[in-house]
């Protein structure tokens, strides 16, 4: 055989298999990179950045007037006299969620400390600190990709925790019509953390018993009496229903370094040994919407802290990033060497803070490693390679040419930054193509 034509029928064996196995994964996973990871940057070992973060998108200071990331007006009031209140949250919750669903990281195990790598996404499409699931399970974008949204919550810690904090708010709001209330003594004041029981029972599912995951604390598979959740590493997780999980770690805030991550508060879960408690939350009451359920303030019940955040926090934390793309041009050739099929592009933040972004090519001939990521500012540390200047590999896959040469564009853009970088990506084989998936060495 023609050693060009076996070089040509050995990458196209290699790309089919490719393909049929990246049709396997996207079978099996459905999250809206899949079956690739998009990188993120993982901040400093003690969280102080994302620490910031969450004290930030509790006050609505890092997207405030963003339908997406920023919070709406949390409501106030008992089941017939609803209104909307303040922008605000408790920050204890965050924290607490985030450290419950990631140990506050961003990144997957196998990215640094104060490094770019790959994204931390669970097996459910949980993603970044705050595992957001909720609108990343699909791409939604154009042309069956990630949309700026999903890039955003996939690489940038900022937009990830503010998009968590936006999805609890948002299971806070769902009272009365479709989740119950707490704090009918109290008004059902948000400020009183207490009152944001079910919210989070919701914020990892509202569900019960015969669920998969039941939450239900009075669920039978959980034992009953049981001791309060530590935060320590020292007992199961599957043995408490999550909302036990976030107040262990309200109350008892892991260590870092010998330093507590934020000061406990010691507050109340629903006393059981009250007939107002555990009346409301029996098993028979977990109907739809849930109008039975409505219960008083757990005692003592404790005000949310002040964080005194300063009104620029948000625009220090995102900073003003820059785009700029290594290359303008490239050229690929499947009729050469196994390292001219493929190149490497770089994309540079030249300004400061967080700059997400993501690699679209108009055809489906090319693939980008990572498909999305983030480059940052020089103003931010990193201890492991350049994270102001990230390389994303460009890859043909010859079974999907249209003919022997082509030519396609990939689109560098960021949720950030108004305008966007296209590079022209030339492709050339030494086979005429007559359909996708074949192949004809040309004489």
């Amino acid at each position: 055989m023609h050693k060009k034509l076996l070089r040509a029928f050995l990458l196209t064996s290699f790309f089919i298999v490719a393909l049929i196995f990246h049709f396997q994964i996207s079978s099996v996973y459905a999250c809206a990179f899949d079956p690739l990871r998009p990188n993120t940057y993982e901040a400093d070992s003690l969280r102080q950045r994302y620490m910031h973060a969450l004290d930030a998108a509790a006050e609505n200071q890092l997207f405030p007037g963003d339908f997406y990331f920023g919070l709406p007006k949390i409501e106030i009031g008992g089941r017939y006299n609803r209104v909307a209140g303040e922008r605000s949250i408790p920050v204890e919750l965050l924290r607490a969620i985030g450290w419950v669903e990631s140990s506050l990281t961003m990144g997957s195990r196998s990215t640094k400390f104060e490094s770019v790598g790959m994204s931390l996404v669970s097996f459910d499409c949980g993603h970044g600190i705050m595992q957001v699931t909720s609108g990343m399970t699909v791409p939604i974008g154009i042309d069956g990709k990630p949309n700026d949204k999903q890039v955003a919550v996939a690489t940038s810690y900022p937009h990830n925790i503010a998009r968590g904090a936006s999805v609890l708010a948002a299971k806070w709001n769902n009272a009365p019509q479709s989740r119950p209330i707490v704090g009918t003594d109290t008004n059902s004041d948000p400020s009183i953390i207490e009152n944001w029981y079910y919210a989070v029972w919701a914020y990892n599912g509202f569900t019960g018993p015969t669920s998969t995951k039941s939450n239900h604390p009075l669920d039978p598979t959980f034992q009953w009496p049981r001791s309060s959740y530590q935060c320590d590493g020292t007992q199961s997780r599957s043995h408490f229903p999550y909302q036990e999980l976030v107040w262990g770690c309200i109350s008892n805030p892991a260590y870092r370094y010998g330093e507590r991550l934020w000061e406990p508060v010691l507050i109340s879960l629903p006393n059981f040994n009250d007939p107002n408690f555990y009346n409301a939350l029996s098993v028979s009451n977990f109907r739809f919407p849930y109008n039975n359920m409505d219960i008083p303030t757990p005692k003592p019940s404790h005000q949310t802290m002040q964080t005194n955040i300063s009104s620029s926090i948000g625009a220090q934390i995102i900073g003003l990033p820059q785009l700029q793309v290594s290359e303008q041009i490239v050229t690929l050739r499947i009729n050469g060497s196994p390292d001219q099929a493929k190149t490497t592009i770089y994309v540079s933040n030249t300004g400061s803070g967080l700059l997400p972004w993501s690699a679209k090519s108009s055809d489906n001939f090319l693939i980008t490693t990572p498909p999305a990521g983030i480059a940052v500012g020089n103003n931010i540390p990193c201890k492991s390679g350049n994270c102001s200047r990230v390389p994303i590999e460009l890859t043909i896959n010859p079974s999907l040419l249209p003919a022997s040469s082509a030519s396609t564009t990939v689109t560098i853009s960021s949720p950030e930054i108004a305008l966007s970088e296209k590079i022209q990506v030339r492709v050339y084989a030494d086979f005429e193509v007559a359909s996708p998936g074949t192949s004809r060495a040309s004489n």
